[in-house]
């Protein structure tokens, strides 16, 4: 989930409330590194409750850590499918992680320093899992291992056999299911921690929150893959379903690079089911009670809305630049949320 001046330094090297009274080396993965790889995620870690920041924050890194060995570039469909399934091994037991010299030759592929640093700290994220609590780890575990199997499908179904054209998602059953492996799921893990580390958490009972938290996760990704379809296009990669296509009168994929007009239904179809799913994120923003999370949970809801504002105002297909709220209107949403821990009225 992707979300600025003033309410983040990108220069400190620890979150307030993770730092220890002794030099801790991990702060650094905390702190820079967390930065580095997400600014956006960053802000919303600083903002949390203190009991939820270093678990948060260490399946984060862990997840961005199998999201850069599934998207490193020049390597094989199969050197990398190889390297998920190590990593994800790795994650119950440290002595099935990739070798020095594996991890080296992913490095060398990737442009991003702070990816480089993150594929580095690998050994020492997977200790810190290992340290966590019994139910932080259990939980840790379980999103990572949805997350890493919705990525290694993503590769099977758009770059298993390369060199084959355009590939697109047959359904919208199919574009959920992946909605749900990398974002979904995310939202069940929040609830789950916040809900067991935070006192009278919430308002409603936990399958409904559970419910609620998978719906927002899920519409966070949907715009996701709105904004980013003129890139995913032009790498081979619909995540628009052929099912909705056709229903459009659209025969294939390729013909949205010839005629990005034809989208426009198709567009208009999707963020009306992302805003259903914000919806979801509205209502779980008005049950949660501790001001630091309801703020950190505002921040990619309001985002989330003035991107589909954006995206309806600009068909990301028909338009040069990509999509992005400003970072004003980050800041404006940011007073906003800040009344938003305390009151459910701006969320009307």
């Amino acid at each position: 989930m992707r979300l600025t001046p003033g309410v983040m330094s990108t220069g400190s090297s620890t979150i307030h409330g993770l730092s220890d009274a002794k030099p801790n080396p991990s702060a650094d993965l905390f702190g820079s590194v967390l930065a580095s790889v997400s600014r956006s995620f960053f802000l919303t870690i600083r903002v949390l409750p203190t009991a939820t920041r270093r678990p948060i924050g260490l399946a984060y890194l862990l997840a961005r850590t199998s999201d850069t060995l599934a998207d490193s570039p020049g390597l094989s469909t199969q050197e990398r499918l190889a390297m998920l399934r190590a990593f994800g091994e790795g994650l119950r037991d440290p002595r099935a992680l990739p070798g020095r010299d594996a991890l080296a030759r992913f490095q060398e592929r990737v442009s991003e320093p702070a990816e480089v640093k993150l594929l580095e700290e690998m050994p020492r994220l997977v200790e810190l899992l290992g340290e966590a609590e019994a139910g932080d780890r259990a939980d840790t575990l379980e999103v990572l291992e949805i997350i890493i199997r919705g990525q290694e499908l993503d590769l099977l179904r758009f770059e298993g056999g390369e060199g084959t054209g355009m590939r697109a998602l047959e359904s919208a059953a199919d574009l959920d299911d992946y909605a749900y492996r990398v974002a979904g799921c995310v939202g069940a893990f929040w609830t789950r921690l916040c809900h067991r580390h935070l006192r009278r958490y919430a308002r409603l009972d936990l399958e409904t929150m559970l419910a609620l938290g998978v719906g927002f996760g899920k519409g966070l990704q949907l715009i996701n893959i709105l904004r980013d379809a003129p890139v995913d296009l032009a790498n081979g990669r619909c995540y628009l379903p052929l099912e909705t296509l056709r229903a459009h009168g659209i025969a294939s994929p390729e013909v949205l690079l010839a005629e990005p007009h034809l989208a426009r239904p198709v567009f208009a179809e999707w963020i009306a089911t992302a805003r259903t799913h914000l919806d979801q994120g509205r209502h779980y923003i008005e049950a949660v009670r501790p001001w630091r999370l309801r703020l950190a949970c505002f921040l990619p809801w309001a985002i989330g809305r003035e991107t589909l504002d954006l995206l309806e105002a600009s068909p990301p297909l028909e338009s040069r630049t990509r999509v992005k709220v400003s970072r004003k209107a980050v800041r404006r949403l940011f007073l906003q949320g800040l009344l938003a821990g305390w009151s459910n009225r701006p969320l009307r």
